[in-house]
């Protein structure tokens, strides 16, 4: 999500409809799917095609399949019955019973119960709704009737299981959230039984009344609900709140300008909703509910209960992160931190808490070397909780210093808080952009080594910016030189002297080219590939970019405004690090970080497919192309050579294998 880079896109037939969610089966590492209502998909990432994939016919319409992390996905039909996926697959037009004939599904969820798949799934006719219960083990399936609420239906559910009690709350239309209480113990199918609701919380505070669409579950005293947010005499607003049930406050809310889908999902300490166009991920954290916390609320509307940290979603001001699990912090309007200690005495936070919080303080006026010191000093503690969180709230902090104040630049904590700390682009998408701006070399060239998300946009302005400077400038340069030091013999490069090579057993020299002959005389030494046509510096450079992650659909477009002279230059030096790779038979360049043969390949690929026109009109760019092609040539007949002896190889080897060899021994084999 963070790169936005697409890993894989399925789709189906015009005029068929995907009628439920995809899922992953994690016991085989396989997508299942469902068109058309009754039509079974399911297929792998190395798939391409959905037409070719495994496909089956069901007898019944599906309404959900859901997926459990250690355990078959379980597939409901519209009728109510529930199969495991490999149970149906045995005999896809299998009987599927109906109990809910008359029934509409609204909502289902799947649970394991310590090895028991347990199904809740609600239901509606005429206005009534139903809960259903079904236990995989004693294959019991029970009934209940939701306890009526007047002038009010369920808009929302979501359930989950403690302690053998399966808590199931509802979102209802008079802006409330009701709690029905369910127990497991029961054995055997009973009568339909009444389920009496009791009132959690009432979704209105100071006037203001939460319409809300969906919601979820934090923890025992937290809810996050989606909705608008209305106030008398104004317009209504989408808003993503988080409640205390347990003081029935009103602890954050964040407005959603661009409006939502109403559907909010919430996995593993993280929210996801549709914001606008995009898919919005927020990082949340609940504290310890208090008393305290909650009064605090009160009386300060802008000091929350609930934190957040944002990837790059929302605006900066809303970037707030949670230090300590008993520690507040919020920003207010005018993007200043304030901690609860200031603001009431009833809340008393740890001393040693404060020290982030007063860091962003410090940051907007210290001088660079004073906030390097206290940097190193608060992410030396050992014991810190949230390390990541805490830097991703400095650092935004830091880059907009930087953007500010020309003068402030931490250039050797921003370095060695990459090369400590597992970062990423999306936690710190600003940073880049700076360094650009500072022609910074050596960090872009650690980003580009240690970020996993970079966007190609980036990556090729960092490509731009290495093949624009100059190698003397960059000889005064502080760059990494781990991955070429090993195979860039620097004199030979200066003396201009030819040396006779041959790769993998063939000399370029020897091939017949009728073309090659044209340029032999014009084209200078460098183009054949046998000397390193830039510095060591930008060569490490250069290097870094190939290594970093790119999808080809966005890097190309970028590519094509590569200057020809600069696109040529880079040629060459994949050029020469094709020839490189190729010398010794596990094609394999040495150092640390350097290039693999599939990364040198798939950029030469791509260099030419953006650049082939001007490549072939430009004279200088005609003996690289002609030298580049008899060496392709030359290792397209040796692999050829190779592939006729495949099958001999592959005989001896097993005769080898058949055989007990001592100690020593001496083998004649013979190839026919």
């Amino acid at each position: 999500v963070s790169d936005q880079k697409p890993l894989g896109c399925w789709s189906v037939k015009h005029g068929q409809m995907i009628t439920c969610p995809v899922v992953c089966n994690f016991e085989t590492h396989e997508y299942v799917a469902v068109h058309d209502d009754k039509v079974l998909r399911i297929w792998k990432d190395e798939d391409v095609n959905l037409d070719k994939v495994f496909k089956a016919t069901l007898s019944a319409d599906v309404y959900r399949i859901h997926s459990l992390p250690h355990g078959e996905p379980l597939v409901l039909f519209k009728g109510g019955g529930v199969r495991t996926l490999d149970v149906l697959l045995e005999a896809p037009q299998q009987e599927i019973e109906n109990f809910i004939s008359d029934e509409v599904i609204k909502w289902s969820e799947a649970f394991l119960e310590g090895q028991e798949p347990i199904l809740i799934f609600a239901t509606e006719k005429d206005g009534d709704y139903f809960i259903y219960i079904h236990k995989f083990k004693l294959n019991i399936l029970h009934k209940y009737k939701l306890e009526q609420e007047e002038s009010s239906n369920p808009l929302s559910f979501t359930a989950y299981i403690k302690n053998q009690i399966i808590t199931l709350l509802c979102l209802y239309s008079n802006d409330s959230v009701y709690k029905f209480l369910i127990p497991l113990q029961q054995h055997g199918e009973e009568e339909e039984q009444i389920l009496s609701k009791s009132l959690l919380l009432k979704l209105s505070v100071s006037g203001s009344v939460l319409k809300g669409t969906s919601f979820a579950v934090l923890d025992k005293d937290h809810v996050a609900v989606l909705g608008s947010l209305t106030a008398f005499g104004e317009e209504s607003k989408e808003c993503l709140t988080i409640w205390n049930t347990k003081f029935q406050t009103l602890q954050t809310s964040k407005e959603l300008p661009l409006g939502t889908s109403g559907q909010l999902w919430c996995y593993g300490e993280k929210f996801f909703f549709t914001h606008g166009k995009v898919l919005t991920v927020i990082i949340y954290k609940c504290e310890t509910s208090s008393l305290a916390a909650a009064v605090g609320k009160l009386k300060d509307s802008q000091t929350s209960d609930v934190s957040f940290l944002n990837w790059n979603t929302l605006s900066d001001e809303e970037l707030v992160v949670s230090l300590q699990s008993q520690q507040s912090v919020t920003l207010k309007s005018e993007s200043k931190m304030t901690l609860r200690s200031r603001r009431s005495s009833v809340a008393k936070v740890p001393t040693d808490a404060l020290t982030a919080g007063q860091l962003l303080l410090d940051i907007k006026d210290s001088s660079s070397a004073a906030v390097e010191e206290k940097l190193k000093q608060l992410l030396s503690k050992a014991q810190m909780p949230d390390v990541q969180a805490t830097i991703g709230c400095v650092i935004p902090a830091l880059i907009n210093r930087c953007k500010t104040d020309p003068v402030f630049y931490p250039q050797n904590f921003l370095v060695q808080l990459i090369q400590k700390q597992e970062l990423s682009y999306s936690l710190c998408p600003d940073l880049m952009a700076v360094a650009l701006e500072k022609k910074d070399m050596h960090l872009l060239q650690i980003c580009l080594q240690r970020f996993p998300d970079i966007p190609e946009e980036m990556t090729y302005a960092c490509l731009k910016l290495f093949l624009s400077i100059s190698d003397d400038y960059l000889e005064r340069t502080d760059v990494n030189l781990d991955s070429v030091i090993s195979y860039i013999d620097i004199e030979s490069n200066n003396k201009g002297v030819k040396n006779e090579m041959v790769e993998n057993g063939f000399n370029t020299e020897l091939e017949e080219d009728s073309c090659d002959t044209i340029f032999t005389k014009e084209t200078p030494l460098k183009n054949d590939g046998e000397f390193c046509p830039v510095g060591p510096q930008k060569a490490a450079l250069l290097n870094a970019v190939l290594h970093s992650a790119y999808s080809e659909t966005f890097l190309l477009p970028h590519l094509k405004d590569l200057p020809a002279q600069q696109a040529v230059l880079f040629l060459r030096y994949l050029h020469y690090l094709y020839v490189k790779s190729s010398e010794k038979i596990n094609t394999s360049l040495p150092g640390v970080l350097s290039p693999t043969i599939n990364q040198i390949m798939d950029w030469m690929c791509l260099l030419l497919d953006a650049h082939f026109t001007v490549m072939v009109m430009l004279p200088e760019a005609k003996g690289l192309l002609s030298s580049l092609h008899k060496f392709v040539r030359a290792q397209v007949r040796f692999y050829s050579e190779l592939n006729k002896i495949e099958g001999s190889l592959q005989e001896l080897q097993r005769l080898k294998c058949q055989k007990e060899t001592q100690a020593y021994s001496i083998e004649v084999l013979e190839l026919i």
